[in-house]
Order: structure tokens, then sequence, then C-alpha cells
């Protein structure tokens, strides 16, 4: 019974393209170069939310300026998927979530990891692994059932059979298409974007790759936002009032 239920997810966890660099924790074999990009990735948010933020002045200047920016875009977000009353307690998470994946997006569009040479395997943006898509979509999927049943209580379940009790099915099979939506979406956007990439390059290595990689990051951007905005907008559904 155990192989039937965690042969499925084994399965989804070695969907891949390239070469892994494999770490041994406890027994199971985990992609060491997500953990190291994935580190670097929060090094980079931590940092620059320091520098933003160790001096604050009540005219904002300099670098304030951008992550004030950037935080007001991230309230703007959640108050327009969530509603007023509910907003504030989900800022931190859309916001980490938000950047988590714009920075990962990016760092595989702007830095050429392949260069890194390693004793196995090679180095990429997070977001190019399926795993870190699946654990990000999970975080979401257990978000918006927390936020549920922490405003509802049990009477939140009581979603699966409105308006009619025959939906329940269709409820309970739509719970578990959001997260599969919400991870292979991203995950198949990005390696979409840096497999053609890679082609070009080998094919052509100037000029023809350049207009690529500046859609890349465009389209980086807008996955980012994609994912943030439907977070939102489950966690908005789940504490709706309905009448």
């Amino acid at each position: 019974m155990n192989e039937f239920f965690i042969n499925p997810f084994s399965e989804i966890s070695e969907v891949s393209v390239g070469k892994h660099f494999y770490w041994d924790i406890g027994g199971f074999q985990a992609h060491g170069q997500v953990f190291i990009v994935s580190w670097l990735v929060l090094g980079l948010i931590i940092v620059l939310s320091f520098l933003g933020n160790s001096n604050l002045k009540s005219t904002p200047d300099g670098f304030q300026n951008f992550t004030e920016l950037v935080t007001e875009f991230i309230r703007d977000l959640a108050k327009t998927q969530i509603g007023e009353e509910e907003y504030l307690k989900w800022v931190p998470f859309l916001g980490t979530i938000f950047l988590f994946i714009f920075v990962s997006n990016w760092s595989g569009a702007l830095i050429p990891w392949k260069v890194i040479e390693l004793p196995s395997g090679e180095l990429a943006a997070p977001t190019n692994d399926i795993n870190t898509t699946v654990a990000l979509a999970l975080l979401t999927s257990i978000s918006y059932f927390y936020a549920g049943i922490r405003k509802k209580g049990l009477g939140y379940f009581k979603r699966y059979i409105s308006p009619a009790a025959f939906l329940l099915p269709i409820n309970v099979l739509e719970d578990f298409t959001k997260p599969l939506s919400l991870s292979f979406r991203l995950f198949g956007n990005i390696l979409a974007d840096e497999l053609v990439v890679g082609v070009l390059v080998a094919l052509v290595p100037l000029f023809i790759p350049i207009p690529i990689m500046l859609l890349g990051l465009f389209t980086s951007a807008i996955q980012a936002l994609v994912f943030a905005t439907l977070a939102g907008a489950y966690i908005g559904e789940a504490v709706e009032d309905h009448h």
C-alpha cells in the first residue's frame, strides 16, 4: 500500500533535464544544486532587504524607494486577491513566494550556471526543478486550507457540497488540480525558456539568442506574478463569505 502512494510521487520528482548534483540525505538522494542556488537566492533577497530597510527614513530615498515600491506592489496584489479584511496577514507569505520565484527565475535567465563546473552535475535555477515548484505549490495549498479553516472552522468544508451535494467529487478534484497546475506551469515555462536559449546559443552563439533571453526575463517575471496572484486568489476564495 505504501508503495502505491510513494511511487507516483517518486516518478514526478525525477522529471528533470540535465545532470544533477546529488546529495545523500538520510538515505534519500536530493538535488544538491537546488539547495545551493536556493541558498544563494535567499541570501541575495535577505541582503537586498537589509540594505533597503536597515536605515529607514520618513522620506525614503535611495534603495529604500525600491524596497518600498516592491512592498507596495505586493500589498496591492494581496489586497486585490484576498480583500481588505484579511490581506495584511498574507502579505509576508505572498511577498516571499513572489520574490523567491522572481529572483530564482531571473537567476536562471541571467547567470550562466552551466559554466560553473561541479564534481558531477550542473547548477541551474531552483524553479528549473520539479521538486521546487511542487513544494511551492503544496505550501500554497496548505496555506489556503489553513486560511479557510482558521476563519470558518470545520464549516469551511461545506464548500465541497456547495451549491449542491453532487458537486462533491468535482470540488475535491479541484483541490488536487490546483497544486498540479501551479507546479507544472511554473516548471514547464522556466524549463522551456532555458532549453530554447540553450539550443539557440549552441546553433547561433552571437546575436540571435539575445532577444530570446530578453523575452525570457519578461516571461520569468510574469510567471512569478502569475504564481503569486493565483496563490492570493486561492486564499481569497478560502476566506470569502458565501451567502
